[in-house]
């Protein structure tokens, strides 16, 4: 290949030109152009040393003038460029020659087809920047006049290559503070957000909000343990379905999870994802739901401090939907959930304490004038009655449901504090309540308590009695005044230990020991379909019948000397002797009301006498005496149910028809006004 001489216009021009290149693939092209023009060479590439580094860059073109880009530490690193490291002089080879020399420059196959090889060094600043390989297709190698002229070339070359290195380099810092600030953007964006919530869902809302809208990930969740140390609670969104959020709230166990194996490492776990063999269930739920298009899962963890709370995981359809910029961000922001989380659960602890400190505050003082009994002061020998102690006794030491039947008015709570006295709870609360008492609407959030804004006048997040019985015994009397609409709800707390507030849907797990109380007939009330009998046979696990006053009327001797010592000591009064035909006058009447009602009778006497001997005021008792003493034979022909009928009507004519209130006719029986309001009507008796 003759050459072509190269004159000082020449250089003027082709220096222009490469100067005004700004990248090597435009570079190359233009000095291809040149070296053909000049007949010195026909293909060209250039072999770069990283200032920075071992490694070595190859920039070519191929016979298509498509761009080749190859760079390794070993390879290039170790070929023909390596001598520059020491000396300056251009290399010529035949292409046989340099592939036996170099075996590794062939087998890369960076090179279009060649005969002759030749690599000039190129300087810049007294600094070495690499070679300039020039290649020809022909037999003719690279003479000394050609390598004088290629030295001159070289001075160029090495001119637009160090511009193009300083420049690449700058666009690349450019590029990288590009980075950062967008990076440091995003930061304090998704920082703001979540140190702003204190309500775990609130950011574990805002948590998924920002991922999804800055890192496009399909799936988010965060994992965090559960008050039970072997249970995870998952707090997932998912964008799967037309890109519209799904969030699930559930819990898992912990045991064979990939958040098992993030927390007990410490560390990041990277994944992808071909099947989903290596996913526990749980996990494989999602592989699910995206119909195999989960590629790639992330999964971070989350220590604050010492504590390791949890993980967060992400999922990406796409295979390469992580990389080394976008990890090391979410790994900053995965230390910055986990100061917000545990901010948000320290103040719903905080919260909790509160809520349970105000409510165990209205409870004690409920409570300030309630007796805590043992056996021993249940007041009553009678056969039935040590039937009952007996059956307490036993069931106490266990931890099952007890539902406890009676009339009105028998002492079915007295009964209930007893087996919790005498359970291995009694160091913990017993939280009453009373069924009946409460209006239909209320009595769920009253029960399982009821999240912020979940109906109107929802304006705080509020505890219900399970919760507050944590530990201890919840004591449910009147349950059969239930709604039939909130059973299930009460069925699965006894079967699963757990439920979820009214307006969330978070599990609390909750450990209670059930008793409930009832004067209702709950099998017939199955019958009539007005009580699920799943949740009867789950209550009526040890059933405690209480027999009625008059039932047991050599009880009554007892409860009267017991009852009068308590009402007149609580009215500091003194009555130390009750004559013998008071105590057969009492123990001679029915007592539909039962205890309550003799409570009520003791009460007034102890008001009315004037003395230390109890007075009893004959002309007020509920019953008359000539159908007591006089007419007793007669009375064993008159039911039970209608004499108390009849009681009935004639206490509602003395009140002229007031139910209730200090005067009322509930007061005068004993009775509850809700039980007298039933018993009127199952009568058909109306005030008007």
């Amino acid at each position: 290949m003759s050459t072509v001489r190269l004159e000082q216009q020449d250089l003027l021009e082709i220096t222009r030109m490469l100067l005004g290149q700004h990248n090597f693939i435009d570079l190359l092209l233009q000095l291809r152009q040149v070296l053909r023009r000049l007949q010195l060479a026909d293909s060209v590439a250039l072999v770069l040393f990283d200032p920075h580094s071992e490694r070595v860059s190859f920039h070519g073109l191929d016979h298509a003038q498509q761009p080749v880009n190859y760079q390794d530490e070993t390879l290039l690193a170790n070929g023909p460029v390596s001598r520059f490291q020491h000396s300056s002089l251009p290399q010529r080879w035949q292409a046989d020659e340099l592939h036996d020399r170099y075996p590794q420059i062939r087998a890369l196959k960076l090179h279009p087809p060649f005969n002759q090889y030749c690599l000039m060094p190129l300087h810049a600043g007294g600094r070495p920047l690499g070679g300039c390989e020039l290649l020809r297709s022909g037999n003719e190698p690279f003479s000394d006049a050609s390598l004088v002229q290629l030295q001159t070339l070289m001075e160029l070359v090495a001119l637009a290559t160090q511009q193009i290195v300083l420049l690449e380099n700058a666009q690349g810092l450019q590029h990288q503070l590009r980075h950062e600030l967008d990076d440091y953007r995003i930061l304090v964006d998704v920082t703001n957000a979540v140190l702003s919530k204190l309500d775990l869902d609130d950011v574990m809302g805002e948590i998924s909000e920002k991922i999804h809208h800055f890192f496009n990930s399909d799936a988010i969740s965060i994992v965090l343990r559960s008050n039970h140390a072997e249970q995870l609670t998952i707090y997932s969104t998912h964008y799967l379905n037309n890109n519209a959020a799904e969030r699930q709230q559930y819990n898992v166990a912990l045991a064979g999870t990939l958040t098992e194996r993030v927390m007990s490492s410490g560390e990041m776990l990277l994944l992808n994802l071909k099947n989903a063999e290596q996913l526990s269930g749980y996990e494989r739920r999602l592989f699910d739901i995206s119909q195999g298009r989960i590629e790639a899962l992330c999964v971070l963890p989350l220590i604050f401090g010492q504590k390791k709370l949890g993980v967060l995981k992400l999922a990406q359809c796409q295979a390469d939907g992580f990389n080394a910029a976008n990890l090391r961000v979410l790994q900053q922001i995965a230390e910055r959930i986990a100061i917000a989380v545990d901010n948000a659960l320290a103040c719903q602890e905080i919260n909790r304490l509160k809520e349970s400190l105000v409510h165990e505050n209205l409870y004690l003082t409920e409570q300030i004038n309630v007796n805590h009994p043992d056996l021993s002061e249940i007041v009553g020998r009678s056969a039935g009655m040590s039937s009952v102690l007996k059956q307490v006794e036993i069931v106490a030491k266990s931890d099952c449901s007890v539902l406890i039947l009676g009339e009105t008015g028998t002492g079915k709570e007295l009964i209930a504090r007893a087996i919790h006295n005498l359970s291995e709870r009694r160091d913990q609360r017993m939280v009453k309540m009373n069924c009946a008492v409460m209006p239909a609407g209320l009595l769920e959030s009253d029960l399982f308590g009821h999240e912020k804004g979940s109906f109107t006048g929802a304006s705080t997040q509020r505890m219900g009695r399970f919760e507050l019985a944590e530990k201890g015994t919840l004591f449910l009397d009147e349950v059969g005044e239930i709604p039939i609409e909130l059973q299930p709800k009460l069925l699965r707390v006894l079967q699963e230990r757990e439920f979820e507030r009214v307006g969330g849907n978070k599990p609390i797990s909750v450990d209670i020991r059930l008793i409930a109380a009832t004067n209702r007939d709950l099998q017939q009330m199955v019958a009539d379909r007005e009580f699920r009998s799943d949740l009867f046979y789950r209550l009526n696990v040890f059933p405690i019948v209480i027999p009625p006053l008059r039932e047991r009327p050599e009880d009554i001797p007892q409860l009267v000397k017991f009852l009068t010592h308590k009402i007149a000591r609580r009215m500091k009064r003194t009555i130390d002797s009750i004559p013998a035909q008071t105590l057969r006058l009492l123990s001679q009447m029915p007592w539909l009301g039962n205890v309550r009602e003799l409570e009520n009778v003791i009460e007034r006497a102890v008001l009315l006498t004037r003395g230390s001997v109890l007075e009893l005021p004959l002309p007020e008792l509920p019953y008359s005496q000539s159908a007591m003493v006089l007419s007793a034979p007669a009375m064993e022909t008159v039911s039970p149910e209608e004499d108390e009928r009849q009681r009935v009507l004639r206490v509602l004519r003395e009140t002229n028809g007031v139910v209730a209130g200090p005067r009322g006719a509930a007061q005068r029986l004993g009775l509850k006004r809700t039980t007298l309001l039933s018993r009127m009507k199952k009568w058909g008796i109306s005030v008007n």
